[in-house]
């Protein structure tokens, strides 16, 4: 039993910046903490000035953890008769502006279906370390870098170029990637380096906002054009706000995936969600590309 503790206590690391902050999360002391470590007899862990990481044993050792401590949760809950309803808490990571254009709608429908979960789900634009972040579900778009999660594919996405019929209608619609330094060019930067089939344009943004949404608002109120992806545009393109422009010029698609760590060992609410997700993903029109 001293050893499925040390397990518990490691897995709380998960998640966590340092030794600290994991200890007061097991609602241990930091000394319990290291040396229920210390007694797992492999070297886990990396102190640097930043905090704590996991070496690439300890990565291992976590994703073990999590799954060997899954599988009890699992088999006590099964005992006492509570496998049909999953429950628990659970964390999933989604690309910022899925918040408001995909997401919203299908994490509200599942919590309304299973009411024992807890959801905490995160919003960021970068690849995270499922393992490292003490992560159950993330939906990821592009290609996947090797690993050894589970990935389910919902669809596609690419980048592409809009702008408003009020703006085109004024400007002209260009034929060709060089006619945009012509262009009111809408970015996030002050310079634009856009890459196009057989054609890269470098030149400079008339109008520059901090955030992907703020040059969608701009580009929607007729200010120029704009290159994101397909999926946050796609419901003004339905409505004839957003116009696509040069799509014979678009580089290929990109994959978007659902991805996890313990496959068929993963706790129900994990599988629930996963497969509540996909189902979900894969009828949105806005990842089934033209």
């Amino acid at each position: 039993m001293e050893r499925y503790r040390d397990m518990q206590l490691f897995a709380a690391l998960a998640g966590q910046p340092s030794l600290a902050s994991a200890a007061r999360y097991a609602q241990v002391s930091g000394p319990t903490l290291a040396r229920a470590i210390a007694r797992l007899h492999v070297p886990l862990l990396l102190r640097t000035t930043q905090g704590v990481s996991l070496t690439e044993a300890g990565n291992a050792y976590m994703a073990d953890c999590v799954r060997l401590l899954a599988a009890v949760d699992a088999a006590e809950a099964s005992a006492k008769g509570l496998h049909v309803q999953p429950q628990g808490n659970l964390q999933v990571f989604l690309p910022v502006l899925f918040s408001r254009y995909v997401m919203a709608p299908v994490l509200a429908a599942y919590m309304d279906r299973y009411p024992d979960v807890r959801l905490v789900a995160r919003y960021h634009d970068y690849y995270p370390n499922l393992h490292e972040e003490g992560l159950d579900v993330a939906v990821l778009v592009g290609e996947l870098p090797s690993s050894s999660l589970i990935a389910r594919s919902v669809g596609q996405v690419r980048p592409i170029l809009c702008a408003s019929p009020g703006y085109l209608a004024t400007h002209g619609e260009p034929m060709h990637p060089d006619d945009l330094k012509r262009h009111h060019l809408i970015a996030n930067a002050d310079r634009v380096h856009w890459d196009f089939q057989g054609y890269s344009l470098k030149t400079r943004a008339r109008l520059s906002c901090a955030t992907v949404q703020g040059t969608i608002n701009a580009a929607v109120h007729g200010a120029g054009l704009i290159r994101c992806l397909s999926y946050p545009v796609h419901e003004h393109r339905v409505s004839g706000q957003l116009r696509r422009v040069l799509p014979a010029f678009e580089g290929p698609p990109l994959p978007v995936h659902v991805v996890y760590r313990e496959g068929r060992n993963a706790p129900m609410r994990v599988r629930s969600f996963v497969d509540h997700c996909v189902a979900a993903l894969r009828e949105h029109p806005a990842f089934q590309l033209a």
